[in-house]
């Protein structure tokens, strides 16, 4: 259980019979069950619109002999059919830990009426899409449930399951010969994994719906500020027969970028001819960068990319965004014809990049650079302190895009720091605002729990100091800043150093008179994604206070991206 580059830590997984939170339904291979039209799975929820054929824990045998277990939903009359494949490790037919009743207030606004409870995780309903006129294969990744092996977290093993998988459903004698992956998150990201490394004959399109392409610096050690907390509760749901890697040790084992971590990574721009429908959203606290960065350096000429304003599986779920993912599959996996969205690129054609520079003295932002140096401090170890600066848009004003932050900090105490900045709106009257995910919400917007699928506060961007000699050439000042983390230098304590912040990208629409707040402070600002994620400490390396410098030779600015 080793690689050639690098050890890979394991962790044994509990039996799924005897994890205390895996909903385990056991193994009954090669069952075959006839689910009628009309037929429900629990109260509440959808019944079948059509006659289902439901195979379970059909045997998929890997190229290097290990066997993964399927269940086949495929529609009983008509003739063959193509496939959809969503692939992870976390359970077929609602086995696993995750379910949308546990993970969010109002199950996330998610009617039972358009579940069937037969999908996984993520993944879309095998009842709605008999109806639509596809199968559905749900597999068990290498090591989930009773698939043999260990589980992995991407790479190149992963990729190559899934073209072992697509050969075996397509020449599958209901199949007709088409297959398509779909699915939102690590169903998302197992999309573009494969994308990048292999083709297929067989596959005809991918819809990867809000994912990532760069574990290490968009989810794990975003932009150098190490968060195993995510993953621990991600692995902490899975369940099987043998073990699992270990990625949260692997990231204390590899704190900097290198070869471990870009194994893991998923080059999008080897996607040259495949057709993809991607899906972004703003307001996620994991995927955001992750997908619209996917969407722009994928280099096929047969991309989309759906933005919506909702929250993730809020819109996963929506009758409108699974019509057009129909219109999509349907023209490259049934040869239908479909009508092609009207704009060209993201970001738009008429972006600027426009400065807004800091101002301590008046908490301000504007744009002409302060003639006088002036400075302001928070405790940097805090969970409420930071320093924020205000701006109005005096006229109707659209910010789509990629925003940055140049800031001039001081670490008195410390030889490093984490840097967190988030950008709120602002109403008219000053009041700082929060975004509801979806609507309507049942309960007025100071009742709704306060967690990121439910309300989003604003795009973040955060930087460890130290991490700064890692970053990119720029070609121009506009440039948004990027960093490969390949190396680190500690600051002085007491020195005045340069940060270049990059911040998620962002959508948002200001009438006049509304305007933004920048804040910048030690700890992560954003709402948990869900209430288990919620700290009870800030999750910083942070020590003493730290200062924000303005004006004069010290150019704090934030550079916004304008529609014009």
């Amino acid at each position: 259980m080793s690689s050639s580059n690098f050890d890979t830590a394991w962790k044994q997984l509990p039996h799924p019979a005897d994890h205390p939170a895996f909903s385990y339904n056991g193994f009954h291979p090669a069952r075959v069950t006839n689910l009628p039209k009309g037929h429900v799975k629990k109260a509440g929820f959808q019944a079948f619109p059509v006659d289902v054929i439901w195979k379970q824990d059909c045997t998929i045998t890997m190229r290097d002999g290990i066997k993964l277990y399927g269940d086949v939903f495929r529609p009983s009359q008509g003739n063959k059919v193509p496939a959809i494949l969503p692939y992870s490790p976390y359970g077929k037919v609602a086995s696993g830990v995750q379910n949308y009743d546990r993970m969010g207030p109002y199950r996330m606004g998610i009617p039972y009426q358009r579940l069937s409870g037969y999908e996984t995780f993520e993944g879309p309903n095998p009842a709605e899409w008999a109806e639509r006129g596809y199968a559905v294969v749900d597999i068990d990744a290498r090591g989930c449930a009773h698939s043999e092996g260990n589980i992995v977290f991407w790479g190149q093993q992963e990729a190559e399951d899934i073209y072992d998988s697509i050969t075996w459903v397509s020449q599958q004698p209901w199949c007709n010969g088409s297959v398509v992956l779909a699915g939102h998150s690590w169903l998302s990201i197992s999309q573009t994994n494969f994308a990048s490394r292999f083709t297929h004959p067989a596959l005809k399109a991918i819809a990867p719906w809000e994912g990532l392409s760069n574990p290490y610096t968009q989810q794990n050690c975003r932009e150098g500020i190490p968060n195993p907390v995510f993953m621990s509760l991600i692995m902490g749901g899975f369940a099987g027969l043998a073990h699992m890697e270990d990625f949260a040790k692997m990231l204390q084992e590899h704190p900097m970028y290198d070869a471990y971590w870009e194994s893991k990574n998923i080059d999008t721009k080897n996607i040259r001819d495949l057709p993809v429908y991607f899906t972004a959203s703003y307001s996620t606290g994991l995927h955001t960068e992750g997908s619209l960065g996917g969407f722009q350096t994928a280099t096929t000429s047969k991309k989309w990319i759906r933005i919506h304003a909702s929250q993730e599986w809020h819109d996963l779920y929506t009758v409108e965004a699974n019509d057009d993912l129909q219109r999509f599959f349907d023209y490259y996996a049934k040869a239908k014809t479909i009508v092609e969205r009207s704009e060209k690129q993201w970001p738009s054609a008429h972006l600027r990049m426009e400065r807004y520079y800091l101002d301590a003295a008046t908490k301000s932002l504007s744009s002409s650079q302060p003639e006088a140096i002036t400075a302001t401090t928070h405790e940097s170890h805090s969970f409420t302190d930071s320093s924020d600066f205000r701006l109005i848009f005096p006229e109707y004003t659209e910010l789509s895009g990629r925003p940055f932050v140049k800031l001039f900090m001081l670490a008195p105490s410390h030889d490093d720091l984490d840097v967190i900045v988030q950008i709120r709106k602002l109403s008219a009257s000053g009041e700082v605002l929060e975004s509801l995910n979806w609507s309507p919400m049942p309960q007025p917007q100071p009742e709704v729990p306060n967690v990121n699928v439910a309300k989003h506060l604003g795009p973040q961007g955060m930087l460890r100091a130290s991490h700064r000699v890692s970053m990119a050439p720029r070609v121009s000042d506009d440039e948004y800043p990027s960093y490969d983390h390949h190396s680190r230098q500690p600051i002085t304590p007491g020195e005045i150093v340069e940060l270049l912040i990059p911040i998620w990208p962002m959508g948002v629409v200001y009438e006049a008179g509304e305007g933004l707040m920048l804040k910048i402070a030690g700890h992560d600002m954003s709402l948990p994604e869900v209430e288990m994620l919620r700290p009870t400490e800030p999750r910083d390396e942070n020590k003493g206070q730290h200062i924000v410098y303005t004006g004069g030779k010290y150019d704090s600015y934030l550079a916004l991206p304008r529609i014009v």
